[in-house]
């Protein structure tokens, strides 16, 4: 399913290119196309160090390990999970993830000062129940 050239890239000093085009929810063939999509999109793959430097200051910060559940969703996977497509998942700008130890409001809460703090970037985020969505779209949303 991994392709290793591919998904063993180091991004950060915390995090691998793996745990960002790699997913529990893809089945092999779904996680092939999405590995393939990654390797020829140049924005997708500019986005995704963007966003890795960003939760590097978020682990940075709290000295805790990032779980990052799904963050690159192309299109395609989108439009078969009937959403919109208009997520920032599709350009490899978003990643919901967990903090070990912590609560999805108190990683929340964290991101959200080292935005005002100007540590952070600015954008989208949002806590669930079990995991934060945060995104790189360079203007405040919250939902």
């Amino acid at each position: 399913m991994e392709d290793t050239n591919t998904s063993k890239m180091q991004l950060t000093a915390n995090f691998h290119l793996s745990e960002f085009i790699e997913s529990v929810f893809f089945d092999a063939e779904s996680q092939k196309k999405v590995i393939e999509l990654y390797n020829t999109n140049a924005e997708v793959r500019q986005n995704i160090l963007k966003l890795a430097k960003q939760l590097q200051v978020l682990r940075n910060h709290t000295g805790k390990a990032i779980h990052i559940n799904i963050a690159f969703r192309p299109l395609f996977w989108e439009l078969k999970q009937r959403r919109s497509g208009r997520s920032k998942h599709v350009k490899g700008l978003a990643a919901d993830l967990k903090v070990k130890g912590m609560t999805s409001n108190q990683v929340f809460n964290e991101i959200e000062k080292l935005i005002s703090l100007g540590k952070m970037m600015q954008g989208g985020l949002s806590a669930y129940s079990t995991f934060v969505h945060y995104d790189i779209r360079g203007t405040r949303a919250r939902w």
